[in-house]
């Protein structure tokens, strides 16, 4: 799992559930009806709005964003180098018996062996990354809308609370907590949307922005290695894709090289 997810989840309910405990039981904020209003409207909202098939692709999406691993842009360079070190040892041939898990590393690994054209290489490029992003646009919107819905929901729960505790006026001991019921469905739809659906829609997008990014360095290190299979040339080219502060430790990490000793005071 990204950091990033796991502390903005632990942190976010954390805070939430100490808020909650410190000022009364956390019982009170459990209300069956209205986790049904809100949790059973809000899937069944999205299933009126989306195809079946798209809903579970969207989960899936969703459990890769808890338990994958992100792959870095600095890995992908190295691979990138390795590349260029085969090409020059063996020739670009060789790239042909390349195997990898990674489909689109395999076609530029073909695409080298093939000596394919610089254009047709960006355009296979800009090919994937618009396919890419349609495939990814589906879960970010399903999230996105079911953020939008869930709120939404809660209100409608909190009218139906309402409008109950307004029928029984005739007990005026039971307005406080018909009226703590009512908000509570009110609670559930504004806990779902910003500590679940909008992020993960969020995290979804940045990840989509990330693949996009290995993308062109997959391609561009495939045209630099058609020019010149030169690792180091090849390098220079592909570093523009990391950031300034590691450039040179990935540097002397895929050369070998030793960092600079520091100069005597």
């Amino acid at each position: 799992m990204d950091i990033a997810t796991f502390v903005g989840i632990l942190a976010g309910f954390s805070l939430i559930i100490s808020a909650i405990t410190l000022g009364g039981s956390m019982l009170l904020f459990i209300n069956l009806p209205g986790l049904m209003v809100v949790v059973g409207g809000t899937l069944a909202a999205t299933l009126f709005n989306f195809p079946f098939g798209d809903i579970v692709t969207a989960f899936k999406a969703m459990l890769i964003v808890f338990l994958d691993k992100e792959e870095k842009p600095e890995d992908v360079v190295r691979v990138m180098i390795q590349l260029a070190e085969v090409c020059r040892k063996k020739g670009i041939m060789a790239l042909q018996d390349v195997k990898s898990s990674n489909q689109v590393l395999r076609k530029a690994c073909q695409m080298i062996a093939d000596g394919a054209e610089h254009e047709m290489i960006a355009n296979t490029l800009a090919i994937e990354i618009d396919s890419m992003r349609a495939r990814h646009y589906i879960p970010q919107e399903i999230f996105r809308k079911m953020g939008n819905i869930s709120p939404s929901f809660g209100m409608l729960g909190t009218l139906i609370g309402l409008v109950q505790m307004l029928s029984n006026l005739e007990n005026p001991d039971t307005i406080g907590p018909a009226m703590a019921v009512a908000l509570l469905t009110t609670f559930y739809g504004s806990l779902l949307a910003t500590m679940f659906f909008l992020p993960l829609s969020g995290k979804l997008k940045a990840r989509t922005a990330r693949e996009v990014l290995l993308l062109e360095i997959i391609f561009e290190g495939a045209r630099s290695i058609l020019e010149s299979s030169n690792p180091l040339m090849v390098y220079e080219k592909l570093s523009s894709f990391l950031p300034p502060s590691i450039r040179q430790d990935v540097e002397n990490e895929i050369f070998k090289r030793s960092p600079p000793a520091a100069a005597a005071e």
